[in-house]
């Protein structure tokens, strides 16, 4: 018997309704691809889980409404794209570092003005420490960003007056 089979009573009343067993699979999927994504640190994991596992289930769903060629060739497009855009997927993460810095700056100086520095050169501040000595402040910062803008940044940081020094590990 098949589970979404579309007809009629004997007494002409219609049964069957494939687009309830359509909208279990999103809700359902849709449940299990927000679990895949994870959020810390500064950073976005898991959409790509998450993509691959609601194209699974259309694939299913399509191979379950007898459209074999379709759900073939779906299958063929997914391989392509997960198989093929993975070296460009590893140089675009290569250009992407965490850095951890230590910016020594004049006491009294609040981090504000220097946080509009590191953004304008398009790096995130993942986490911030501060620490209060008797002749300055430092901040114990851990940045991400493209591997380019860090000596730009950390030029700037260095120029500017009210800064001691900066440290990178």
């Amino acid at each position: 018997m098949d589970v979404a089979r579309v007809g009629f009573t004997p007494d002409g009343r219609p049964y069957g309704d494939t687009g309830r067993i359509a909208a279990q699979i999103v809700s359902g999927i849709g449940f299990l691809g927000a679990g895949a994504i994870l959020h810390g640190q500064g950073v976005v994991v898991g959409l790509t889980t998450a993509a691959t596992v609601w194209v699974v289930a259309a694939i299913g769903a399509a191979v379950g409404a007898g459209a074999y060629i379709d759900a073939c060739g779906a299958t063929a497009v997914i391989m392509l794209v997960l198989i093929g855009l993975k070296p460009l997927e590893s140089r675009l993460q290569a250009m992407r570092r965490r850095v951890h810095v230590t910016l020594r700056v004049k006491l009294g100086c609040s981090f504000d003005a220097f946080e509009g520095i590191i953004r304008e050169q398009g790096v995130h501040v993942a986490t911030r420490r501060t620490f209060e000595h008797d002749t300055d402040r430092s901040f114990e910062l851990d940045l991400i960003g493209a591997t380019k803008q860090f000596d730009v940044l950390i030029d700037l940081l260095r120029t500017n007056q009210n800064v001691v020094s900066v440290t990178t590990e």
